[in-house]
């Protein structure tokens, strides 16, 4: 036998196999497409899946009607495609790319099959340029890094917003948000557009903290005459140079593992400057901040010593009056805030452990001596104190575990609260419960109680906790506003002396029904201002890397209770959340330039996908809370066997709920198990310019490359804008930037605000998912940033500290 025929035998078995392959690919196609068909959905799969089995047996027996055939399935699939997604890009990947490849082998397979007819290749080959020449399209379309402009940006000076508060930033970075009114604005300059490509790291700091699989810093430091103050996610505390970034002082707490909650996270300390106090004194300038297991601490500024005077050995326990809980259940996540000398804090109560858990209560304490000075415990609100002698603060009430606001002038601080203890499930929450869980409470800090507050949803089973730190401007005119993100994506504008909107707030009918359907609210409030909400999800939305899991996910869709934007929670089958619980905006908050009146709000833009679990199935599952014997038997073994804490999972994936009828299974973002990838298609993130005299869209645009996204966890390394799940906010400055990390693609950006486009960008050694801080030190502008990296996210651990800088001249 001549190599030609062994070479011609050999090529007649690849396409045997090619047939076998078309073939069960069509079976599969056919099997599910049958599924959906009854579900309601698409008759493509069907279609198609019964033709390619024709296709495939025809290419199985050598005849080149099954080539030809095949290539008539993929016109078919290439006209489907771009009726459903048009020129979309990444739309067109699951329905075209898997198909294109097995265009090309089929192809490849002609010099083995048997001519029936011949001819035929100059038509073939002018329809294969027509589609290629449409996926090229299609492709570029996705791979554009621009903006959708809507409206001009405002030019500098011309925003109409005033905040005096501002004013203190610029060498310095005083506060968590930049400054008290949290606009993350800077209005440093040195670093501009024009310039802004010559950035260079200038220095790195490493903590040495790096928790394990709890990983998560998501710190921003301060920054106060030449000094840095930050912490590490187990709340190591550390002064640094601002200048070259070399350690002064370090502090540790000393917090132990066991209390590291869902993250080991430290968003930011406080600083403060005792009044009257000669600064030669100890402590006269001091840092505080909350920590894992329910302390406040504070030490000097100067020297990162303890402060004698503050509490006990310059400390004091938020967990007294909370009934001694159970490690980990109750921690401080959040920078506190300083209104008229009270450290006001709230704290993290680990989610979906119990309805009993411990109390959200508020606490405010002396910011010299520690002391005491209220306590808001929404349903009691006799107790201003400590409660009485063997009660507690009521437990399972709504929480603040993000960010407040202090406002000096009023007197108030504005807390995001979050929701009651088992976040998706309401029939045993109380009235107060109510009234003020997810939502904005101005609380005066002269008395301890509210003075007003507003409600962005009612009876949350979404776990839709406000997320965000609310914002301060002032008006033209002078009206003292909030501005308040939230994580279903509606942004509210308030007059914050009295809560009242500013802009209007509708009522609108919303799904019904669910497991307690005599709970659910017939109406929501929707804000007329803004909102970074997509239009409700259809089956064409649905995603994935072949036209095989793009039709599980389209099954998925069919099956799965879906009556848009508040669709009530199941339990006799999964039902879809859009948005998810990571936003719209999350714990990252907007940034403001007042001189434009500029909004900058990165967001996410992904499902959940849920089931209500009955208790009996739980229980069989193993989902036990943390203090629970069962679970805690669980973790020795782990222990004896050389572990550590339980690899977190996702927040709500097995979340047991005790105490009320059912546990939770949430799939954030609604990932294929197999594959890793979202069923929803791209983007999964974007930032976004918003005018905040009008609340009109300015710009918008996917956020985040594909670089380190792709199948089965391998990094695509793809330089594409996909738009990206981020975690983390931005800063603005008057040189026209917005820098923001935030995103899974382990970059740190500089967009230009006026057009939305990235001039600017470096690969950090790891996540970077932590708000960004900007300063001056002798007369050199500083970006810093914190690469901890996040296990929620699945970015790189780390425990760099990064600062960029122009290059000095001479």
């Amino acid at each position: 036998m001549s190599s030609i025929e062994r070479g011609r035998g050999f090529g007649s078995v690849l396409v045997r196999l090619l047939g076998v392959v078309i073939a069960l690919i069509g079976l599969t196609l056919t099997i599910g497409g049958g599924q959906l068909i009854m579900l309601g959905g698409s008759p493509y799969y069907l279609i198609v899946g019964l033709l390619m089995i024709l296709s495939g047996g025809l290419l199985a027996l050598l005849k080149a009607t099954g080539a030809w055939l095949y290539i008539l399935i993929f016109i078919g699939t290439v006209v489907w495609a771009l009726w459903e997604a048009g020129l979309n890009g990444w739309a067109l990947v699951p329905r075209v790319i898997a198909p294109l490849v097995l265009l090309i082998l089929v192809v490849l397979s002609f010099p083995a099959l048997k001519r029936e007819g011949g001819g035929g290749r100059l038509a073939f080959g002018g329809i294969g340029l027509i589609v290629v020449l449409a996926l090229i399209s299609g492709v570029v379309v996705a791979q554009a890094d621009k903006a959708r402009v809507q409206s001009p940006v405002p030019a500098a000076g011309q925003g109409g917003v005033v905040d005096p508060a501002v004013l203190k930033v610029g060498a310095d970075w005083p506060a968590w948000g930049g400054s008290e009114s949290a606009q993350r604005y800077s209005p440093l300059s040195q670093i501009n557009k024009d310039n802004v490509k010559g950035l260079k790291r200038a220095w790195v700091f490493r903590t040495g903290d790096l928790p394990g699989d709890r990983f998560g810093a998501e710190t921003t430091p301060l920054k106060i005459g030449d000094i840095l103050y930050l912490c590490s996610g187990r709340n190591r505390l550390f002064a640094l140079d601002a200048n070259t970034g070399k350690q002064k002082w370090t502090y540790d707490p000393k917090v132990a593992d066991d209390q590291i909650p869902y993250t080991a996270a430290c968003r930011g300390v406080t600083h403060y400057v005792v009044p009257n106090l000669d600064p030669a004194q100890p402590c006269a300038t001091r840092i505080i901040e909350g920590t894992l297991d329910g302390r406040l601490v504070a030490v000097d500024a100067r020297t990162g010593a303890p402060c004698a005077g503050f509490g006990t050995n310059g400390a004091v326990s938020i967990k007294t009056g909370m009934g001694n809980p159970y490690p980990g259940m109750v921690s401080i996540t959040s920078a506190p805030v300083i209104v008229r000398g009270v450290v006001v804090t709230g704290h993290q109560v680990l989610d979906g452990q119990k309805r009993w858990n411990a109390s959200g209560v508020i606490q405010g304490f002396d910011a010299v001596t520690g002391q005491l000075r209220f306590a808001w415990d929404m349903m009691r609100p006799d107790i201003t104190a400590l409660p009485p002698e063997g009660q507690t603060y009521t437990p399972g009430t709504p929480n603040m575990w993000t960010t407040a606001t202090a406002d000096e002038a009023l007197g108030l601080v504005y807390l995001p609260m979050g929701n009651s203890a088992a976040d998706y499930y309401s029939g045993l929450r109380r009235p107060a419960e109510n009234e003020y869980s997810t939502s904005l409470v101005a609380l005066d800090v002269t008395t301890g109680k509210p003075r007003w507050h507003f409600q962005t949803v009612r009876k949350d089973v979404w776990d839709y906790d406000l997320g965000s730190q609310a914002t301060l401007v002032d008006l033209p005119g002078g009206v003292p506003a909030v501005i308040l993100p939230s994580k279903q994506g509606d942004i509210y504008v308030l007059d914050r002396r009295t809560g009242q909107p500013l802009h209007k707030v509708e009522e609108r009918r919303v799904p019904q029904g669910g497991v307690e359907p005599s709970q659910r609210s017939p109406t929501q409030p929707f804000s007329l201002f803004h909102t970074l909400r997509k239009a409700d999800l259809t089956e064409r939305d649905m995603w994935g890397m072949s036209p095989i899991d793009q039709m599980f996910c389209r099954i998925q869709f069919h099956q799965a209770s879906y009556e848009g934007y508040f669709t009530p929670p199941t339990a006799d089958r999964h039902f879809i959340q859009y948005p998810g619980y990571n936003g719209g905006s999350d714990w990252g908050g907007v940034a403001v330039d007042p001189a434009r009146g500029v909004i900058v709000a990165n967001y996410n833009d992904m499902p959940n996908h849920n089931r209500l679990v009955p208790r009996a199935e739980a229980d069989k599952l193993g989902w036990f809370p943390r203090d629970d014997p069962r679970y805690i038997e669980r973790e020795k073994e782990l222990a004896n066997r050389g572990g550590s804490l339980s690899k977190p999972k996702a927040e709500g994936a097995g979340d047991p709920q005790i105490g009320v009828p059912y546990a939770i299974d949430v799939n954030a973002g609604w990932r294929v198990k197999f594959t890793g990838l979202l069923c929803k298609q791209p983007p999964y993130g974007g930032i976004r310019a918003i005018d905040l005299k009008t609340g009109r869209t300015l710009w918008d645009r996917p956020f985040g490359t594909a670089r380190k996204n792709g199948p089965f966890g391998i990094p695509s390394m793809l330089p594409l804008e996909i738009g990206t799940p981020n975690n983390g906010g931005s800063a603005v400055t008057a040189g026209g930037l917005i820098f923001i990390a935030a995103a899974t693609d382990d970059l740190i950006r500089a967009i230009d605000i006026e057009t939305g486009e990235t001039v600017w960008s470096d690969v950090l050694p790891a996540g970077g998912q932590a708000n960004p801080m900007i300063y001056e030190q002798n007369g050199r502008q500083y970006l810093v940033i914190m690469a901890g990296g996040h296990h929620f996210m699945e970015t790189p651990e780390g425990d760099y500290l990064i600062a960029y800088a122009l290059p000095e001249k001479g």
